[in-house]
């Protein structure tokens, strides 16, 4: 295992002070390993869970020729370019069942969606392409190509073959996939277990009476929402306040029950309180000023879950609840700015990726998409800014996008009224009405 200063010499450039946000992604998939326990579960608990192994096909999709559509089956072989093709109807091939017997030349089936080709016949025409002739139906000229509207054998899996790969996340698509195969279960990474809390005096809980230079907490209830929808197990550990003790006993409890910690506030360059000393007395971490806007401090690395001596634990149990028997283990650490926008986009575009690789997910990340922007946007290269925006289908298709307006690191309304991200890059400079710029997208996100 790396440590952090092992990791930060092999990156070109690293410089905790100054670091771009390109980097802070490269260090990370550095730092943090996937998970390696599994377990088996139901198709209906699979949903956004990681596959542990490759699923192989244990049978065919579909399982033979069938037809695409409603309508009459015959051998394309006797299509005609220059006159209608008119074919005497000799039965009616239904979903379900092979339909039994032989077609000869100038005859068809009439055949239903799904219902086995018959023998000799490849190509189906849509009933509402047809019309009537005596007993028969007329098929017009240079309507279909042999083939047309057959599914074929396999077409969609083929038995003995991989049908998901390992490391995929299970998409309602996919679990629709395995359950096609006849797979009831599959094996599936455990859950990511991840801690949280927030730090801070001026931090209040829900239910507890305002007071002068307070405010309440929101930064739990954003990461509880984004750790749930990322199928993280969730340890909510509550406001630790400013205080050696309960800081020393959050960070070790923490450690001891999950693979992650996360925590907001305390981590600014210069903040005069005990987090800072008390990550860096428990584990191996580092302090960042990241070249951003917002989210500009981040602490990062790895706190050990080391046991207190029994007299300490009796002075912190009041805070937490009576676990006296966990094991001593340690967790990667992600210190997040404590204001409320700052969180949330540092964890978009940091922790959520490197989660993702702890959850052993190896799809592909969603791409950035490109939007026009519909006003002017002021900035300096040298720092990447994510900016609030909203983004629209213009009249042409294309897509748009403007700011929500006030673009403060306090203002979490801003998250509500937007739908993505501008993604301003470092070297980038002021964006211009009708420039191109791209945006990160929320949906199915936050």
């Amino acid at each position: 295992m790396k440590t952090l200063e092992q990791i930060g010499a092999e990156l070109q450039g690293y410089d905790p002070q100054a670091l771009r946000a390109s980097d802070v992604n490269a260090f990370l998939e550095q730092l943090v390993e996937p998970v390696t326990q599994t377990e088996s579960v139901g198709i209906f608990a699979a949903l956004d869970r990681v596959l542990a192994q490759d699923v192989i096909s244990p049978i065919s999709v579909p399982p033979h020729d069938n037809s695409a559509m409603d309508g009459f089956a015959f051998d394309g072989a006797q299509l005609r370019t220059d006159a209608p093709l008119v074919l005497k109807v000799i039965g009616t091939a239904f979903a379900g069942k092979a339909w039994q017997g032989t077609v000869g030349p100038r005859e068809c089936v009439k055949i239903m969606t799904g219902a086995i080709m018959p023998t000799g016949l490849d190509t189906v025409v849509p009933q509402e392409f047809t019309t009537v002739a005596g007993d028969g139906v007329a098929i017009p000229a240079r309507l279909l190509q042999p083939g047309d509207n057959r599914r074929k054998l396999g077409e969609d899996l083929m038995a003995g073959r991989a049908a998901l790969a390992k490391g995929t996340r299970l998409s309602p698509a996919a679990c629709g996939l395995l359950a096609s195969l006849g797979i009831a279960t599959v094996p599936v990474f455990r859950r990511l277990r991840v801690a949280y809390f927030s730090t801070g005096d001026e931090i209040l809980s829900l239910g507890e009476p305002p007071r002068e230079g307070a405010v309440y907490d929101s930064n739990r209830y954003t990461v509880f929402g984004l750790l749930t929808r990322l199928g993280c197990e969730v340890f909510d550990l509550g406001v630790v306040r400013d205080e050696p003790a309960l800081l020393e006993a959050a960070f070790t409890r923490a450690a001891q029950q999950a693979d992650a910690i996360i925590t907001s506030g305390g981590v600014s360059v210069g903040e005069a309180d005990h987090t800072k000393t008390m990550m860096k007395q428990l584990g191996d971490v580092a302090f960042w000023r990241i070249a951003m806007r917002p989210g500009r401090p981040m602490a990062v690395g790895r706190i050990s879950g080391i046991k207190m001596a029994s007299s300490q634990r009796e002075r912190v149990t009041s805070s937490y609840s009576n676990d006296s028997n966990l094991s001593p283990s340690s967790a990667i650490l992600f210190g997040l700015p404590g204001n409320p926008v700052a969180v949330m986009v540092t964890f978009l575009a940091f922790v959520r990726p490197a989660l993702l690789r702890m959850i052993g997910c190896t799809s592909a990340p969603s791409p950035l998409l490109k939007a026009r922007s519909l006003e002017s946007i002021r900035k300096k290269p040298g720092r990447t800014e994510y900016q609030r925006g909203t983004v629209s289908t213009a009249t042409d298709g294309t897509l748009q996008v403007r700011t929500t307006g006030n673009q403060g690191s306090g203002v979490l309304s801003s998250m509500v009224q937007g739908n993505g991200l501008i993604v301003l890059h470092h070297d980038q400079g002021s964006v211009a009405i009708g420039d191109e710029v791209d945006v990160m997208m929320f949906d199915g996100v936050i």
